[in-house]
């Protein structure tokens, strides 16, 4: 709810070809389902209608645009959806699971914290009024309660997710010693080099190369070389006569990685020490001076400076093992009752596919 001046007639919009095309048969969730309960997880039941609402935010927040003229069955919208649809009923199973969870451990929200949370959305809102609030939440079809619970299952599964996992998960020397050795590349930086140019244009002729106006660049390019490397200043000759933009710099051009740089220039800068300036080098704009300013070898950090970011590393991906352990752990205990083979379907090839990703 961080925005309320949405877009109410395209929503409805979108939630009625939603509700059509499910009615109308998608892949995932045919027309046949017209019971109001898909699923219930420990007694605790999803409906349709909850369905419908959670596809709506989800095609919302990727910002997907869907054409909704004419047939609400459009190949669009069901493509959308049997893309999304799977990882929602996972993501809705574990949810359920997790504030139940909490609800076992006794969390709640207090009236101060609910009170706290509307008085922030009101002012990250500018709304200044209870009816000016009132008619945002009508308009985003919601109610006082709706909101309460909304933010109540956040603040539950955030707080699971922090005492049950999260703030059990730490990192041994050991294993930030191992993650260290095994990743150098990780902590190491690239070599690079540090340039200034001078570009004399060749104009473009769309009839094929005008060898006059060509030779006259090299020309140019070569006496502007020859001035650098007799000693006037390569800084003040691009200021001066270079046609590239970077003659606002004195021709300045990077840090650059020279993973960056083609093979050609690589072989070049190879021939170089800092200080010293290129032979004119015709390219696709016309003929370009180069001078070497300095270049930054490779460095690896030592393990002390990189502790942190291996800890940042490693625990984010225990945690994630642990999430998993967890909640694999709830939802093998929990008692789940399918009321629609098409959404359990669904779910089990949104599983299928967070376990492809988790092992890759």
């Amino acid at each position: 709810m961080k925005h309320f001046n949405t877009r109410v007639a395209r929503l409805a919009g979108l939630a009625a070809a939603i509700v059509s095309l499910l009615a109308a048969a998608s892949p995932l969730l045919r027309a046949e389902i017209v019971e109001q309960i898909l699923v219930k997880v420990n007694g605790d039941i999803f409906t349709k209608t909850d369905l419908e609402q959670r596809q709506v935010s989800v095609l919302r927040q990727r910002g997907q645009q869907i054409d909704l003229k004419g047939d609400a069955t459009n190949a669009q919208l069901r493509k959308a959806l049997d893309e999304i649809t799977p990882q929602i009923i996972v993501e809705v199973v574990d949810e359920m699971l997790i504030v139940q969870r909490g609800r076992e451990l006794g969390y709640k929200l207090s009236d101060e914290q609910f009170k706290n949370a509307v008085d922030s959305i009101k002012k990250d809102n500018k709304i200044e009024t209870d009816d000016q609030f009132q008619a945002a939440l009508k308009q985003e079809g919601m109610t006082l309660a709706d909101l309460r619970r909304n933010f109540e299952k956040q603040m539950i599964v955030s707080r699971v997710e922090q005492n049950e996992v999260l703030g059990k998960v730490g990192v041994t020397e050991e294993e930030a010693r191992k993650y260290y050795e095994a990743h150098l590349n990780e902590f190491t930086t690239t070599p690079a080099v540090t340039l200034r140019e001078i570009l004399v244009a060749v104009a473009t002729d769309p009839k094929g190369i005008n060898v006059a106006a060509d030779e006259a660049a090299k020309t140019k390019a070569n006496v502007i070389r020859g001035r650098a490397t007799s000693g006037e200043s390569f800084e003040k000759l691009a200021a001066d006569l270079s046609d590239s933009p970077s003659r606002a710099n004195a021709g300045l051009i990077g840090p650059i990685s020279l993973k960056d740089l083609s093979p050609d220039f690589q072989k070049l800068l190879q021939t170089m020490k800092p200080g010293d300036v290129s032979e004119p080098i015709r390219t696709s704009r016309g003929y370009q001076i180069l001078k070497l300013d300095s270049t930054t070898a490779a460095e690896t950090m030592n393990f002390e400076q990189a502790r942190e970011q291996i800890a940042d590393h490693v625990v984010t991906d225990k945690r994630q093992a642990e999430f998993r352990k967890f909640i694999d752990r709830l939802r093998s205990e929990a008692i789940i009752e399918w009321k629609n083979a098409d959404v359990k379907k669904a779910y089990e090839q949104g599983l299928a596919e967070r376990n492809k990703g988790a092992a890759q």
